[in-house]
Parts: C-alpha cells; sequence; structure tokens
C-alpha cells in the first residue's frame, strides 16, 4: 500500500470519526438522562393528544441522527480552507451540544420550562446550520432538513407539555 493511499484513508476515517463520535456522544448522553426518567417522572405528566408513543422517538432519533453524522461529514471533507466552512461546523457541533443540553434540562431537571428554555435556541441554532450548510453542500442541507421539522414538533411538545403541568 502506497503512502499516499494510505494517508488518503487515514484522513477519510479522521473525517468520519470527526462526524461520527459527537453525533454518538450527544445521543449517548440525552440517553443517559432520559431513559431513567421516562418512569415514573415522565409518565406521570400530562401530554397533549398528539404526544407519540414512547417507541417512536427511538427509530426517530436514530434516522435524525444517522442524517446529522452523514450531513456533518459531507462538510468536514471539504477543503479547510473553503469560506464558511469553520462557521458551518461551529454551527453544527454547538447545535448538537444544545440538543444533548435539553434531555439534561426537560428529563434531567425534570422541567419543560427549562426545557423550552433550550429547545429555542437550538431550533434557531438548527436553522442557522442549515443555511450556512446550504452554501458549501445543498445535501448536507437537505439532510439536516427533518431534523429541523422533528425539533420543531418537540418544541410545541415541550411547550404542550409545559402548559399542561405548569
Amino acid at each position: 500500500m502506497t503512502t499516499a493511499i494510505r494517508s488518503g484513508f487515514g484522513r477519510s476515517l479522521s473525517l468520519a470519526l470527526a462526524a461520527i463520535l459527537p453525533v454518538v456522544a450527544a445521543s449517548l448522553a440525552g440517553q443517559y438522562v432520559t431513559f431513567p426518567n421516562l418512569t415514573p417522572w415522565y409518565a406521570s405528566l400530562a401530554k397533549p393528544s398528539f404526544n407519540p408513543p414512547n417507541a417512536v422517538f427511538g427509530p426517530v432519533w436514530t434516522v435524525l441522527y444517522i442524517l446529522m453524522a452523514f450531513a456533518a461529514w459531507r462538510i468536514l471533507r471539504l477543503p479547510p480552507f473553503m469560506r464558511h466552512r469553520r462557521m458551518a461546523l461551529a454551527l453544527f457541533y454547538g447545535q448538537l451540544g444544545l440538543n444533548a443540553l435539553w434531555s439534561f434540562a426537560f428529563f434531567g431537571a425534570h422541567s419543560p420550562l427549562l426545557g423550552l428554555v433550550v429547545i429555542i435556541p437550538l431550533l434557531a441554532m438548527i436553522v442557522a446550520t442549515i443555511a450556512t450548510f446550504r452554501r458549501l453542500d445543498a445535501v448536507a442541507a437537505w439532510c439536516l432538513v427533518p431534523y429541523l421539522a422533528w425539533v420543531s414538533f418537540a418544541t410545541v411538545l415541550n411547550a404542550s407539555v409545559w402548559w399542561l403541568n405548569a
């Protein structure tokens, strides 16, 4: 194997890991704080009629996290000096941090209100990330649109749970 092939493989692996590992970390952090609080705390809350069954959340988030990692990988593989790349990645990783923080606010702190305080800037940051990704890679931007739709729904759900339990 030539050095160029090895170094190309090493770069590809590094970029894949830089896309996948933070997404996996956010997912695991969210699960860590969510699962122990599903019962009895979350189960005891009044919920709106459109609240999905708990079994829906896992598969939906799995698909969304896969799309998020793929989108990040597409941006990471662009030349490092490319205009807006650094901002796009900062927004992506920032929204990923807010994504994980939401679970700690809502489930960990047992506070739908605190969840709202986190999810509203998360929503804005996802929109900014999509807009910035779009300048660099339309496919990466489109990969985040289902995530935006789900977090928009989650915002309404979060607000409804807060309202019904205030």
